[in-house]
């Protein structure tokens, strides 16, 4: 089976936390969940602090605090109408797998939200994970039937992977 995610740790503490397994796992199968075959696609991503994401986060979105996660799709993929799915994006092959783009996570306010939320640091991580796949993929949560569509995605995936509702 070839390897969908391509994480980088800046902070060894996603290494303790497992970071490489949960994100293999939950970016296959949010793939998987909506009918795409994870061999055709790769994603990176980067396990880092606070630190490093809020320079991010003011370098691509103009601000500079910490956020939990951030996504960079690697091409518009949004659906053209309010509520609607986007274009499914075209499936490399291997050894040549199509780039759905870059994901961020970071650890500190990861682990915050975690313990203020009263759930588990690999629920939440497995959860923003799914979530930021999905904006990979076109999905938004800007107007509220989009929304509904990304939230209903999220819900279903997150419990064929024994993850309770979020929402």
């Amino acid at each position: 089976m070839a390897q969908l995610v391509d994480t980088v740790t800046e902070d060894a503490r996603w290494t303790a936390a497992g970071l490489d397994g949960l994100a293999e796992r939950a970016a296959r199968q949010a793939l998987e969940a909506l009918g795409f075959a994870p061999e055709g696609f790769q994603i990176s991503l980067l396990g880092c602090d606070d630190a490093r994401i809020a320079v991010l986060n003011a370098d691509f979105r103009g601000k500079p605090v910490a956020t939990n996660v951030l996504s960079w799709p690697s091409a518009e993929r949004g659906a053209e109408f309010v509520g609607e799915t986007p274009a499914p994006p075209t499936a490399g092959s291997l050894p040549e797998p199509e780039s759905l783009g870059d994901i961020a996570l970071a650890y500190d306010t990861c682990a915050a939200e975690a313990r203020a939320q009263g759930k588990t640091m690999e629920d939440h991580v497995t959860h923003l994970i799914v979530h930021a796949v999905l904006h990979l993929l076109g999905y938004d949560h800007i107007e509220a039937e989009d929304a509904a569509l990304m939230e209903g995605h999220e819900v279903r995936i997150l419990a064929t992977l024994g993850v309770s509702d979020p929402y």
